[in-house]
């Protein structure tokens, strides 16, 4: 739903439609979706309209991209000693397979 939304505002019927869930189901999504901030609801008559609020996803990417970077560093050196160790049992060894 929150990739339909990144296009435009969309119905909560245009919302249910990809999915086999009821227009109830549905519609309790969104609610989970616009309590956790991440879209907004406007009711023009019967019509509710959904968009997306991009603001909670930045800061989850910020916070996510922080923890990227940190096992990334961690894995590195995993595999540098992970090298450094093969090397060592094998003198004749570059590090490199054939």
């Amino acid at each position: 739903m929150l990739r339909e939304l990144a296009n435009g505002e969309r119905t909560v019927s245009q919302l249910a439609e990809p999915f086999s869930i009821s227009l109830a189901a549905a519609s309790k999504h969104i609610k989970a979706l616009e309590n956790a901030g991440l879209i907004r609801r406007e009711v023009r008559g019967r019509t509710h309209l959904c968009r997306l609020d991009p603001g909670p996803l930045a800061d989850a990417h910020e916070w996510l991209r922080f923890y990227e970077r940190f096992w990334t560093d961690r894995l590195d050196a995993l595999e540098r000693l992970l090298l450094e160790e093969e090397a060592a049992k094998d003198p004749t060894s570059t590090g490199e397979s054939q």
